[in-house]
């Protein structure tokens, strides 16, 4: 039965990566607000299965840190969901008074997406590292991954307008790059065991 929710939460990685993608194009590229909810929403709770797997398999290293950061994985990925439920709401229906200068009531700014989700996915690299029930290289993405997070969060914290440098180049890396390549090999670790 084990076999089989890795199995699962591998298609679910790999969906993931291709829904972050989608997310990446439709925000960055295309600025379709409805697509960009869709597939944030899509890829968050696709993300849900492959961190239950990655949980259970730092937790023989060391349970409480593996929790921890899947602790924080999983708020990210479930904050990201419910921002973009918000955001396809709005979407869907615009309200007469949206005001979309100010940050979302459910996600401001990204804590939960980036921040959050950035700090699980940093943990649980360390924890590869230390561990090593992953490639290396596959941590040290991991890495960068929940880095690049973390500065998205902070840079939309503090630098307001989204097409500053500071935002432009974090975003294409971990959109476009890292974080779809980090779930897509994670997928393929869990399909080949």
């Amino acid at each position: 039965m084990k076999n089989s929710f890795a199995k699962f939460s591998g298609w679910y990685a790999i969906l993931a990566a291709v829904f972050g993608l989608l997310y990446a194009l439709s925000f960055i590229v295309l600025k379709n607000n409805l697509l960009s909810a869709l597939f944030l929403m899509l890829g968050g709770l696709f993300a849900t299965a492959p961190l239950v797997t990655l949980f259970e398999r730092l937790r023989a290293g060391s349970p409480q840190f593996a929790l921890w950061g899947f602790l924080f994985a999983l708020a990210g990925t479930l904050g990201s969901v419910i921002h973009a439920g918000y955001d396809l709401a709005n979407a869907i229906n615009v309200p007469a008074t949206l005001n979309t200068d100010l940050p979302s009531a459910v996600d401001p700014r990204g804590l939960s997406t980036f921040s959050l989700a950035g700090f699980g996915l940093l943990i649980f690299a360390w924890l590869i590292l230390r561990y090593q029930p992953f490639p290396r290289g596959f941590a040290w993405l991991g890495l960068l991954s929940g880095f690049l997070m973390v500065v998205l969060y902070l840079g939309r914290l503090v630098v307001l307008n989204a097409t500053s440098i500071l935002i432009v180049v974090p975003a294409l890396l971990e959109g476009f790059l890292v974080n779809p390549i980090w779930y897509l090999w994670l997928g393929l670790l869990l399909l080949r065991e």
